[in-house]
């Protein structure tokens, strides 16, 4: 059996920034077990495999998974299956137009307008918890003292968050992720995930964060798509105004020497969030042909 791959940087301009992703634009025929094998095999945050659609008027279906799991939703991985099909278009690469991904949370409208990748959710459900998550163990997670945390929210867009504001860049930085007290704390909690952030997280704001998902198999991601969205929708969501725009941009993997840039909108109505974007660019690295011997 031989399996054609894409290699793709996500959330960036140029190579070996962004967030890593491995796409299989044919994964017609492969099993569950092969796709988690195959995941695996790659070990990026996350790898997409593109199957028909079950409804014609939708592009495909991509199923995304991490080397532990399988995902309803991902941002960074939608964003860079677009650049990936886009690329195979006749024209060697479209510079306009719209797919719709079947996904576990549903149709999930991107649009690609010159150099840049948006995926849109149309009225999507943005969960956020009743209860704060517990500051001391927020704090003993990230291995930060009490007085680094602003402040801390559930929140999330099919995948659920812990967030967290911190008092600025260098608290980001210094964070780091305690496996023992997260094990005993967070992960118990209604989300084990954990996005930490600088910045005033207002109307035009520019943060910078880093993304945990140990739950997921990733320890650290250089751009969390999903964080973002849920971060944007969650503001938006939380907020006592019935009508508003939201915009953020967000700066993340620098610590790990892979800089992303992300940027998100999000849109609320009669006290109702409608609409949420999050977008950027992507650079296709490589691509390639598994052979397993024997299939």
């Amino acid at each position: 059996m031989e399996i054609d791959f894409v290699l793709v940087d996500v959330f960036s301009d140029q190579p070996f920034g962004g967030n890593q992703l491995a796409v299989i634009p044919r994964a017609e025929g492969l099993s569950d077990e092969l796709m988690r094998h195959l995941a695996r095999e790659f070990n990026f945050s996350e790898t997409t495999f593109v199957l028909p659609p079950d409804d014609p008027a939708h592009t495909c279906r991509v199923r995304i998974f991490t080397p532990g799991e399988e995902l309803p939703f991902a941002g960074h991985p939608t964003v860079g299956t677009a650049a990936v099909l886009a690329s195979l278009e006749p024209d060697g690469g479209a510079t306009f137009g719209r797919f719709v991904f079947e996904e576990g949370i549903g149709p999930v409208a991107v649009d690609i307008t010159g150099e840049s990748i948006r995926l849109r959710l149309s009225e999507p459900r943005c969960e956020v918890a009743a209860e704060p998550p517990r500051v001391e163990a927020v704090a003993a997670a990230l291995s930060l003292t009490l007085a680094d945390i602003a402040e801390s929210w559930y929140g999330g867009i099919g995948l659920r968050f812990c967030f967290v504001r911190v008092s600025d860049a260098a608290t980001v930085d210094r964070a780091a992720l305690d496996r023992s007290a997260w094990a005993s704390g967070l992960a118990r909690g209604w989300a084990g995930n954990v996005y930490l952030f600088a910045g005033e997280p207002g109307e035009g704001a520019h943060l910078y964060a880093r993304g945990f998902a140990p739950a997921a198999g990733v320890e650290e991601d250089a751009a969390t798509g999903s964080a973002c969205a849920g971060l944007v929708g969650s503001l938006a969501q939380r907020s006592a105004v019935s009508d508003g725009d939201w915009e953020i941009e967000i700066d993340q993997g620098f610590a790990m020497g892979r800089p992303s840039l992300l940027q998100a909108t999000a849109r609320k109505e009669g006290g109702r969030v409608m609409e949420v974007t999050v977008g950027g660019r992507a650079t296709i690295v490589g691509t390639g042909v598994i052979k397993l011997a024997g299939s």
